[in-house]
């Protein structure tokens, strides 16, 4: 790559990964859809403790990570890049300032006014720093089936909900 194309290839993960909410990380094992923040260069995540996202295994502190970053309209995937792997002290200047991002765009925290003391007690916060864009992405779709969770779906719709929220309204 030439200088220009790998700076063009750069704004791109930069505006890519800011406009998209969620970007797909991994580690050692698969990759996870991972909410995040830009911020002051970085792609800055929280996760690893009760009540948030579970974090790919193998993000350690200098580790690589891959990152693919999906669009928001259509959630194709833009571009992906890689990424080296900084584990925030908690409570450090840098810390504070990427909690700050991140509590700002946490969204339904149950425990809004202690989120702080929580990520800095239980939580990762971790700094995605991005290295060289890949541009050898491959031609297929890369679809995985979806990774075991404790999240589901409460109980299924009644059969009658259908027809109760489609009925046809009276003639006037």
């Amino acid at each position: 790559m030439i200088a220009a194309d790998v700076s063009l290839a750069r704004a791109l993960v930069e505006e890519a990964t800011k406009k998209s909410g969620l970007i797909w990380v991994r580690g050692t094992g698969p990759s996870r859809a991972l909410w995040h923040v830009w911020h002051e260069g970085a792609a800055v995540l929280v996760g690893d403790g009760p009540g948030e996202q579970p974090l790919p295994a193998g993000l350690e502190a200098g580790s690589p990570a891959e990152v693919t970053v999906r669009s928001k309209d259509k959630g194709g995937r833009i571009i992906a890049w890689t990424a080296s792997v900084a584990v925030l002290e908690p409570r450090s200047e840098e810390w504070e300032a990427a909690v700050a991002e991140l509590k700002g765009k946490r969204l339904n925290a149950p425990d809004a006014e202690q989120l702080t003391e929580r990520w800095a007690g239980e939580c990762r916060v971790l700094r995605l720093t991005p290295g060289e864009p890949r541009t050898d992405l491959p031609d297929d779709s890369l679809a995985a089936v979806p990774l075991p969770t404790a999240a589901i779906t409460r109980e299924t719709a009644p059969a009658a909900l259908p027809r109760l929220l489609l009925k046809r309204r009276g003639k006037r």
